[in-house]
């Protein structure tokens, strides 16, 4: 089992490491035990965190109540959560 996620039943914790002020949102791999996320959004004011969670809902196929920031609200290493998602956390991952 990959250590940058958990599923316990509905519900996929992910671990991620995110880069924002990226040009676009994109999935970039593993960095270390995270999945590693670059965002277009500022880490100013929050707008990272909410662009985070739309663009995980969007992944997920979830709408963006069923996303959840568990910890790191403030840091890059962060802890979501998905709820109901049919999604499995390995295919995101970029083809080698």
């Amino acid at each position: 089992m990959a250590g940058w996620y958990r599923r316990h039943d509905d519900i996929v914790t992910l671990t991620l490491h995110v880069q924002p002020g990226a040009k676009r949102s994109e999935i970039v791999g593993l960095h270390g035990d995270a999945l590693k996320i670059k965002l277009a959004a500022p880490p100013i004011g929050g707008r990272a965190n909410d662009a985070l969670l739309k663009f995980i809902a969007g992944i997920f196929a979830v709408p963006l109540r069923n996303v959840e920031l568990h910890q790191g609200g403030q840091s890059r290493h962060k802890v979501v959560g998905i709820t109901g998602s049919l999604i499995e956390p390995e295919t995101l991952l970029p083809s080698e």
